[in-house]
């Protein structure tokens, strides 16, 4: 095993954060592009809990909110030369799907270890992928040499304003389509989606609770989160969780400055507690589930009384960032496979 966590600077405001103005402008970029996904009624209906099911998405995940706004935001010149992003799976399917969309060339930088039906997806887009080791860092310096050789704009996979506000399009939402709104969970690795999430519900419902949800096995927002600095964990550490959208190695400063903002607290969930939320999730909802997007399903259903949800009366959230598992993977993930 590795290092452990390294602490980096402290996070200051070095630029205001996103608003109200910039999501609702990217709602409107998103129109007829992403989905505005289904709330699905999760367990008795006393429960007043719901899926956000981001799952459904054209691509699968979320990701497409965030990759099509930051593609859509480049100068039409600088666009046409192409795109490229270095990612464990679902922002590369943002981006290579965004960048067929706009009819530009894209270039993804993807780790070795990524779920191969996340890889022949972003193929099938028509993207060009590079791989790479499974060090997060090793993916980033690739995808910044390769962009300064071709002269193509990179699109990072969480730490950019334009993705943040992309992702807080699924928080607004949420807060739209529930007036009663008292909490919402939302899974954790780079900090992008639980950054806009968090932005956009205090926005339109700032008594709601806003709660990220992390593996055990890679808790380093959690760290950074409670530290106030960016905390980042070794590649060989965050490797071990099943929810490989979380195996990021440190989380984004800006979408630090933003939770920290925004965002009540950070709870973590164990392997098992992750297979069982993807059977929840089949079982309660008839709905496919990675494990990184059932991470927050793991967070109401079994961390509720850490993540404070106790007595608060109203509708509650778990967003389900996506569904692109590996079939095999997934009839494993159903029996109740061991995670590892």
């Amino acid at each position: 095993m590795g290092a452990g966590p390294a602490a980096g600077p402290a996070v200051t405001a070095e630029a205001p954060l996103v608003g109200l103005a910039e999501i609702r402008a990217a709602a409107g970029t998103l129109d007829g592009v992403a989905l505005r996904t289904p709330l699905l009624a999760f367990g008795p209906p006393d429960r007043h809990e719901f899926l956000k099911a981001e799952s459904l998405q054209p691509i699968g995940a979320f990701k497409i909110r965030g990759a099509y706004v930051a593609i859509a935001g480049l100068e039409p010149a600088v666009r046409s030369r192409g795109v490229i992003t270095y990612s464990s799976g679902n922002h590369a399917q943002g981006v290579a799907r965004a960048a067929r969309l706009f009819g530009v060339p894209a270039v993804i930088v993807m780790p070795s270890d990524a779920p191969a039906i996340k890889r022949e997806r972003v193929a099938a887009d028509g993207a060009e992928v590079v791989i790479v080791g499974p060090s997060s860092d090793e993916r980033r310096i690739t995808a910044e040499r390769i962009a300064v050789d071709r002269g193509l704009s990179i699109i990072p996979p969480f730490d950019d304003d334009r993705i943040i506000a992309g992702q807080a399009t699924c928080g607004l939402e949420i807060a739209e389509d529930l007036p009663d709104l008292v909490a919402v969970l939302v899974p954790i690795g780079g900090g992008g989606l639980a950054a806009g999430v968090a932005t956009a519900v205090k926005a339109l419902r700032p008594g709601a609770r806003v709660i990220g949800v992390e593996p055990e096995l890679a808790a380093d927002a959690r760290d950074s989160f409670r530290a106030g600095q960016i905390v980042a964990w070794p590649a060989d550490q965050v490797g071990r969780t099943i929810a490989d959208g979380t195996r990021t190695q440190a989380i984004g400063r800006r979408n630090l400055a933003h939770i920290r903002a925004y965002l009540d607290d950070i709870v973590t969930v164990s392997e098992d507690e992750i297979v069982a939320a993807v059977r929840l999730a089949a079982e309660e909802c008839r709905l496919i589930v990675e494990p990184s997007g059932a991470l927050s399903i793991a967070g109401l259903r079994f961390r509720a009384h850490e993540a404070g949800l106790d007595g608060l009366a109203g509708s509650r959230v778990a967003v389900v960032s996506g569904g692109n598992v590996d079939p095999a993977r997934y009839r494993e993930l159903l029996r109740g496979a061991p995670a590892g």
